[in-house]
């Protein structure tokens, strides 16, 4: 009875705090009058969207297009007045690839187009390749033995274990109110690991299988290998094979092909049905710059003692190579530009300085945004702590595709629930409510996260981004550009109120 007592009283005494929290934060309707009335009435969402993706094209990390995106979007910043425009190097990626040509067709038992896309980083063929296709079941090491001395020049297909099961529910959807409510709700529970031992045993002997067998392919001199991904109906998943390493090793030519043109190859082959191939892949390796970089512009602040300090936005500009990236990432790009956009057509004069980033290489591991951490804010290993540590008030994420935010991950920070709450209350009426203290991963807020700056990333609706991200489909068609108008409007308010609040955003202890 007395744990229950004490518990109701800390419960009243949380509440309370919670509530003049709340009553402190200040929600500047008028602004966010102005805010809704730029970006719904004059929204260039769907200029930008065009511009990057049908115009700029697939922007693989390191590759000429991603060249031409960061002069692209410095320009455009230039144009808009925004101020400290700069394509900003992080430190070393490595080795830029482009595809020059690509082309894979069935010739024999029959004609028959193929879905094919070279895989990252691999090598050209040497020509027009045009051989029989052979089928290598490879799964002790023993088997090498029977294909040695029989694969120069030709095409390779092995075994995947792909599915193409029917879609009995719809595969595009909106979060439901329950699901929103369910994401309020941290899992506390025992954990344990997610692999038992076994398992990992049996993954780390199938990985060395698969190195032994890259090798094997490599020293046999095959002329390309072929294999197939996830994804159905012509969607191919996209991977890499070979490395934008500055060490330039040598790689067997490979192509991802739609699941179902790779199992009707691996049939006929497995039926004893003679398969040939006519296919070429030519490639470029850019070598004259093995830097990163990050495009970055500024609304500067003017407050005379708060302008040293910074309220961030940003979202990474590359892609996969196949497709345009359109949910990957220039949904999120075109966001968070509209976001600095408005501001600005609003001659909003800022008290902190607002800073835009368009993180480069995140495909690979976020490079640009923790280079750019490592850089300018702080070292997440020595604990070092670097010019901007303590300058920038928060960071806000844009990268789960083109649907509408639904709320906001707070990474564990409960200081911030009064906060977000109020300030979210405006957008209610667009769907967007939701204040978790759930983390997400897998993007660049991590980067910021990891040395004890609030970084953020939205809750957005997923519509169908899990079924085309990083495939030959996630082109201009899957974007939600209404969804898009309503994301940038919420992040324009969001950094808004963060330059206005009289204090940074409170932050976790990093030490």
């Amino acid at each position: 009875m007395k744990f229950n007592n004490r518990f109701s009283l800390l419960t009243i005494a949380m509440l309370l705090w919670s509530a003049n929290l709340m009553a402190q934060e200040k929600v500047d309707l008028e602004m966010v009058y102005k805010i809704k009335s730029e970006g719904i009435g004059n929204s260039q969402i769907q200029d930008l969207s065009f511009h990057l993706t049908d115009y700029l094209g697939p922007r693989l990390s390191g590759s000429t297009n991603l060249r031409n995106a960061r002069n692209w979007a410095a320009d455009k910043f230039r144009d808009w007045g925004l101020g400290n425009v700069r394509i900003d190097p992080y430190g070393d990626f490595g080795r830029g690839w482009n595809v020059k040509k690509s082309y894979i067709a069935m010739k024999e038992p029959y004609y028959a187009q193929i879905i094919g896309y070279p895989k990252a980083w691999t090598d050209g063929t040497e020509g027009l390749l045009d051989t029989e296709v052979m089928l290598l079941e490879i799964s002790t090491a023993d088997d090498f033995a029977k294909y040695k001395g029989k694969l120069k020049g030709k095409v390779v297909i092995t075994p995947a274990n792909l599915t193409n099961n029917p879609a009995f529910e719809a595969e595009a959807k909106r979060l439901t109110d329950q699901e929103l409510e369910d994401r309020k709700t941290i899992n506390f529970g025992g954990g344990g690991g997610r692999y038992t031992p076994e398992m990992l045993a049996q993954l780390r002997a199938q990985r060395d299988l698969d190195q032994r067998l890259m090798a094997f392919l490599l020293e046999e001199e095959v002329g390309l290998r072929l294999t197939g991904t996830r994804g159905s109906f012509g969607t191919v998943f996209h991977t890499r094979s070979g490395s934008f390493s500055k060490e330039k090793n040598k790689t067997v030519p490979e192509m991802e092909i739609a699941s179902e043109h790779h199992g009707r190859i691996y049939r006929l082959l497995k039926n004893g049905k003679p398969v040939k191939i006519e296919a070429e892949i030519e490639v470029e390796w850019l070598d004259d710059d093995y830097s990163g970089y990050n495009v970055l512009a500024e609304i500067p602040g003017t407050d005379k003692n708060l302008k040293p300090e910074i309220v961030m936005l940003g979202a990474h500009l590359d892609s996969w190579h196949a497709g345009t990236g359109g949910n990957d990432n220039a949904a999120g790009v075109a966001v968070m530009m509209e976001a600095i956009r408005i501001l600005k057509a609003l001659n909003y004069q800022p008290k902190r300085t607002i800073r835009i980033a368009l993180w480069g290489e995140e495909e690979q591991g976020l490079f640009g945004s923790r280079g750019y951490v490592q850089k300018y804010v702080a070292d997440r290993n020595s604990k070092e702590k670097k010019a901007e540590w303590d300058k920038i008030s928060a960071y806000y994420n844009l990268d789960n595709g083109s649907g509408k935010i639904r709320g906001i991950y707070l990474e564990g920070n409960d200081q911030l629930v009064p906060v977000f709450e109020k300030w979210f209350e405006p957008f209610h009426d667009m769907g967007a409510k939701t204040i978790t203290l759930r983390n997400t991963g897998s993007t660049d807020h991590v980067a910021f996260e990891a040395v004890g700056v609030p970084g953020f990333q939205f809750i957005q609706d997923p519509i169908d981004y899990g079924k085309g991200y990083h495939t030959n489909m996630d082109v201009y068609e899957r974007m939600q550009l209404s969804d898009m108008t309503q994301a940038a409007v919420i992040i324009a308010s969001m950094i808004y109120h963060t330059d206005q609040r009289p204090e940074k955003l409170p932050r976790k202890p990093w030490n």
